[in-house]
């Protein structure tokens, strides 16, 4: 036995999933609730008080009618039946009784199995007569009986089972209405659903979000009406140079340009503490990811629709079975149960006291099936009239500032529309955590807690050029004290995804130096044209090339621009920086990528471009024509480009001070002779190659100042080299050179000589006589002992001797007179060998005394 309560937790679920529950949903449960009363109230009836009676038909009445005036008195009993396990076909013939009373003591007998009639019985049951005075010749045990036999054959089934039956279709309508609830894999995703939409529902960031959302409405009819009076740094007209014009920002690459309006601030309607801060920055996430997981399947959305078919299939074969049997249930039936041989009778005439109610019952219970139905296909309607899987928040960008709340589908979208029949506040809630806009905004709030002006302050350093330098590093955003720091010099802003340049960077006066590394910062208006009259050098550090912002492209002040990323990569295979042409003042223009090919619309700032600097990182740079047209350009690096040789196209640079081949795979420059017409080389630095020899004709370059051959294979030093007389710094380090050439003291104007890693053992004594020399690297060789004429290198401020086989250095050292012992780097013991007095005059500019170790 169960109680209602047992069985209507059925339907239990918790209280939180009332917000998936719509109208029709929580009719349905009602409805159910009062199915199962009704069967459980039949089923108490049925177990206490269903019953019935039955009588002997007379033999001469048989297969007729019999009247009640002519139907014969006959004993009988009553006995309460109960449900039996036996089955038997049922009598239909139509027959009224005369119902005679029995003792009460028979019926307190009847009830026991172990009865046995007494002589006052016998006496009893003959004095029994019909209204006739015919005897029936039936004891009470027969009459228990025939009554039992009667209630299994002649009463129909569902009079039987009724209660028994609403109850099962009952409970399989609850287990139908909150199946999606129960199974595992959509509770889970449910549960996720309810317990971020209620925590989106009470965060402090949502209501701070929509209450600002209504100040910044009130703020826009202002705006509308006062549009005359505006300053000009809120004008969204763009003027010469402005970011809306439509110039393209690398060829291909299919950037647009947007500057951002200046916002007008409005004040906060909350507080918005660290707290809650963090935990709305948490709840962001975890939206993003339930999203992502949700959106992935429509599992939710076919269950749902399943579960309702089967409540409404199960309606109507409830309906089309149960109307058959409103007319079956009846108080009187005929039973021929086929015992004769027992009880001396074929047909009985019974009554079954329960009829009425039941059929009672009955009809409540088809008119709530009914109810129930019409309910089921409503949802079903519902269900395909509009697409569930597919959910907008038109209505909120509309009412909001936030424009970009992303549409969403599948089981989301399903779960947003069943909120929406709950209340329509919280899709609206909800919406805010869909907003990348919200998030940033957050984030600016907290980003602002944590970095204040004090603290960055603190950040605040000097670099290598003097200047105050803050870099910030892996952070939100830009923290808008950064702003107040109006002395800063240098910005450099690293792996900042939404750093936002703020109209207030213009009290930044002093900034010249700005560096994005993997930051595609976006400019207000004002804050451009700040950064257009101010700006002078920008580094610019990026992955993809769509990190470049555009405006980069739009600073026509820039002088100095470095860019650092992939500029070939498969979907940028033909990269033209034409955009370049904007930037009318650039002189320095620095890439390190992995080109191809230099780009021919490089040629756009060629007029006034001074020094072009190409970093290939081992990618083969193939085509160099466009060189030829860079006539104006000064200086020229090609590092790493796999060059095996000098490119024609440089002879072409008549202007052209400085060259730089470093880290090739030239392996021969038979082609110097042609720097013969490059009247200003001074410069020229082949280090980091596969030179095996130096031709000859390098003598025609007169006016080199400056040769670096280091890091290659060359075995000796051409007497050619020593012809150049304007020669300040020879540097040959790092190769397989074994002999000096006496030659070397022709260079009179020698300022700087390494020739460290070689083979050298002997060093000629005219190479005092560079007496100019202020450095002199002759490190890990193999010389054995230094001549005293080191002495007459008066200029010396930098020797190298370390790596090699002395055993001694000479005392003539101290006439060095700028020699210091910083600058002396030489093994501990060799130094140790020198006089006291040259040790301390080595020591004097370190104001300490003399310790072991350089």
């Amino acid at each position: 036995m169960f109680t209602l309560a047992e069985v209507a937790s059925l339907s239990d679920i918790q209280p939180t999933y009332r917000i998936l529950k719509p109208w029709w949903d929580v009719f349905m449960d009602y409805l159910a609730v009062v199915m199962l009363m009704v069967a459980i109230f039949a089923g108490t009836m049925q177990l206490t008080k269903d019953q019935v009676v039955c009588l002997p038909v007379l033999q001469s009445t048989v297969n007729s009618k019999v009247q009640p005036d002519t139907a014969g008195k006959a004993d009988f009993t009553t006995v309460e039946t109960t449900t039996g396990q036996e089955e038997a076909s049922i009598g239909t013939v139509s027959f009224e009784s005369t119902p005679n009373a029995i003792p009460d003591i028979l019926l307190s007998r009847a009830t026991s199995s172990q009865y046995h009639p007494t002589e006052s019985d016998q006496e009893l049951k003959k004095e029994q007569k019909d209204s006739s005075g015919r005897k029936t010749n039936l004891d009470f045990q027969q009459y228990v009986f025939i009554n039992q036999m009667c209630y299994h054959l002649a009463l129909p089934w569902y009079s039987k089972y009724f209660p028994y039956l609403v109850l099962i279709h009952t409970i399989i309508l609850i287990v139908s209405s909150n199946f999606w609830f129960k199974y595992p894999k959509t509770c889970s995703k449910i549960e996720h659903f309810v317990s971020i939409l209620g925590k989106c529902f009470e965060s402090p960031w949502t209501t701070k979000a929509l209450s600002e959302t209504a100040c910044e409405d009130s703020e826009n009819k202002q705006r509308l009406t006062g549009a005359q009076s505006l300053p000009k740094y809120v004008s969204t007209s763009s003027d010469e140079g402005s970011p809306s014009a439509s110039t393209p920002m690398i060829t291909k690459s299919g950037f647009k340009f947007s500057a951002d309006k200046p916002m007008i601030e409005i004040p906060s309607v909350t507080i918005l503490d660290k707290k809650d801060g963090e935990q709305a920055k948490a709840l962001f996430e975890k939206v993003r990811k339930f999203r992502a997981h949700v959106e992935d399947s429509d599992l939710i959305y076919k269950l749902y629709v399943g579960q309702t078919v089967i409540k409404t299939v199960k309606f109507i074969f409830i309906l089309c079975y149960t109307a058959n049997f409103v007319n079956t249930i009846s108080f009187e039936h005929i039973c021929n149960p086929k015992v004769e041989h027992l009880i001396g009778y074929t047909q009985f005439e019974c009554t079954h006291n329960m009829a009425y109610m039941l059929k009672k019952l009955l009809i409540s219970y088809i008119s709530l099936i009914c109810v129930y139905g019409f309910i089921c296909l409503y949802t079903l309607f519902w269900l395909f009239r509009i697409p569930l899987k597919e959910y907008s928040f038109e209505k909120v960008r509309e009412e909001s500032s936030f424009s970009d709340i992303p549409d969403v589908k599948n089981d989301f979208a399903f779960l947003l529309h069943m909120v929406d029949q709950y209340d329509q506040l919280y899709s609206k809630r909800f919406g805010v955590f869909l907003s990348e806009v919200s998030e940033n905004k957050l984030r600016g709030i907290s980003l602002n807690h944590e970095w204040t002006y004090e603290k960055l302050r603190q950040h605040v350093s000097r670099n290598a050029q003097d200047k105050q330098e803050l870099h910030l590093f892996m952070l939100s955003g830009v923290p808008d004290a950064v702003f107040d720091l109006t002395d800063l010099d240098v910005l450099k802003l690293e792996l900042i995804p939404e750093a936002k340049i703020t109209a207030k960077i213009s009290q930044m006066t002093n900034l010249q130096e700005l560096h994005l590394y993997h930051c595609p910062a976006k400019v207000e208006q004002t804050a451009f044209s700040f950064l257009r009259d101010h700006l002078r050098c920008l580094h610019v550090k990026f992955t993809d090339v769509a990190e470049i912002p555009a405006w980069v492209y739009l600073l026509k002040t820039l002088r100095e621009l470095y860019l650092i990323g992939n500029l070939n990569s498969e979907n940028n295979k033909m990269i033209g920086l034409e955009s370049l042409r904007e930037l009318r003042h650039l002189k320095i223009l620095h890439v390190k990528s992995n080109l191809t090919k230099i780009p021919p619309n490089i040629t756009d700032v060629a007029p006034h471009l001074t020094k072009l600097v190409i970093h290939n990182d081992g990618t083969k740079l193939v085509v160099l024509n466009s060189l030829k047209k860079m006539t104006n350009v000064a200086e020229l690096e090609l590092q790493n480009c796999e060059l095996e040789r000098i490119p024609h196209a440089i002879f072409s640079l008549s202007n052209l001070q400085e060259l730089d081949l470093k880290s090739n795979s030239i392996r021969t420059i038979e082609e110097i002779i042609s720097f013969q017409h490059l009247k200003r080389l001074t410069c020229l630095k082949l280090w980091h190659n596969k030179i095996v020899s130096i031709p000859s004709s390098i003598t025609h370059i007169k006016n080199l100042e400056s040769l670096y051959l280091s890091n290659n294979k060359l075995e000796t030093l051409p007497a050619a080299v020593f012809s150049l007389q304007k020669l300040r710094c020879l540097d040959v380090s790092y190769n397989s050179i074994a002999v000096i050439p006496v030659e070397i003291g022709l260079l009179q104007n020698l300022q700087h000589f390494h020739i460290t890693g070689n083979k050298v053992d002997i060093l000629p004594k005219q190479l005092f006589k560079c007496v100019k020399l202020r450095t002199l690297s002759l490190g890990q060789n193999c010389i054995t002992s230094i001549p005293d004429k080191v002495s007459q290198l008066l200029q010396l401020t930098y020797l190298e001797l370390k790596g090699n086989c002395l055993d001694r250095l000479p005392a003539t050292l101290g006439q060095c007179q700028l020699l210091r012992k910083s600058g002396l780097i030489v093994e501990d013991h060799l130094f140790d060998t020198l006089p006291s007095e040259v040790k301390e005059v080595l020591n004097q500019d370190t104001g300490i005394p003399f310790a072991n170790g350089i």
